[in-house]
């Protein structure tokens, strides 16, 4: 699956830190630590160091021992400011209350005592210290979907109570599921409800403007231990392998789509590899890029998606000569 660029920038800044606090620890040790291949820490490592300041000569750049390096040590050297103590201004801390007051409010019924503990004493210093400024901030994360959703979603996480869902899928599938709520999740676009579901017996995450209704049963919600990260899809191996061509104005799906490979091509476009548990999503996704899709392999696919354009363009009947 492809990274994120913003999950490696974060990954890399931990990095810096992380090393500037050790004399210096095995390329296998910081993977271990950062949860990624060795060969990911050696991609990593080798663009921190030819990343700097501005100037970016020699003395401008981040830099590592060599001599430790190449014994599988990596030893930070130099890194260029990067691990002084982060000074907020009036905007910016602004921003960060605003942040973690609509955290609050969206978290409170799924986080425990010690955590909403550490939140609360966070907003607290925080706010004493941006003064008259932080009095102004009044935010509320909004969650997508029907108000009455919504509420019932509410309710059953502060109630503690088993919900009856009716949730139509991306294939446009409609089923309906007994569901015990965890938490309300925000990512991306999109609201999500983190649940344990009968049905499937396992985590699921239902996106709220999907839910078509929601029923508070009177049935206690059992508790359930949640995994630390629960991705919102992950195909798996058994998924049909597709490869796609596209131009560079769709980059945003090698990012945000689960992908297995990425291959950069000249003139600015791309190939990627996907594996695919619904072909309705995938003839949705060719459809929505049309512009940027330059080949599709299997050629089955390709056709596929070009029959259900012409589906949809013969059920405007007339307008569509037009």
């Amino acid at each position: 699956m492809a990274e994120r660029a913003s999950d490696r920038l974060l990954r890399m800044l931990g990095m810096i830190t992380y090393l500037d606090r050790q004399a210096g620890v095995t390329v296998e040790q910081l993977a271990t630590q950062f949860g990624v291949p060795t060969r990911q820490v050696i991609e990593d490592i080798d663009t921190l160091w030819v990343t700097g300041t501005p100037g970016y000569w020699p003395h401008d750049l981040i830099d590592f021992d060599a001599a430790s390096y190449d014994q599988g040590v990596v030893r930070l050297v130099e890194s260029r400011g990067m691990t002084r103590p982060l000074r907020l201004g009036t905007r910016e801390a602004v921003a960060l209350i605003a942040a973690l007051r609509a955290m609050r409010a969206a978290l409170a019924t799924g986080l425990d005592r010690g955590r909403t503990a550490v939140l609360t004493s966070a907003l607290e210093k925080l706010t004493a210290a941006t003064g008259e400024a932080a009095a102004a901030v009044d935010v509320r994360l909004a969650v997508e979907g029907a108000p009455e959703v919504v509420d019932a979603l509410r309710e059953a996480l502060e109630r503690g109570r088993r919900l009856r869902l009716r949730y139509v899928t991306a294939a446009d599938v409609t089923s309906e599921r007994e569901v015990d709520p965890i938490r309300l999740l925000t990512e991306d676009e999109h609201s999500y409800l983190l649940a344990w579901c009968y049905r499937a017996e396992d985590e699921r995450l239902f996106r709220v403007d999907r839910v078509l209704a929601a029923e508070v049963l009177d049935t206690p919600a059992a508790a359930h231990a949640v995994r630390p990260r629960t991705p919102a899809f992950a195909p798996g191996p058994d998924g049909e392998l597709v490869t796609l061509e596209l131009g560079s104005r769709a980059r945003w799906i090698a990012e945000q789509v689960p992908v297995e490979s990425v291959e950069n091509l000249p003139g600015g476009g791309f190939r990627i590899g996907l594996r695919i548990a619904d072909p309705a999503w995938l003839r949705h996704l060719l459809l929505q890029t049309a512009a940027e899709v330059r080949a599709v392999a299997p050629a089955r696919v390709a056709a596929e998606a070009a029959d259900a354009a012409r589906a949809a363009l013969a059920a405007y009947g007339p307008l569509a000569d037009r």
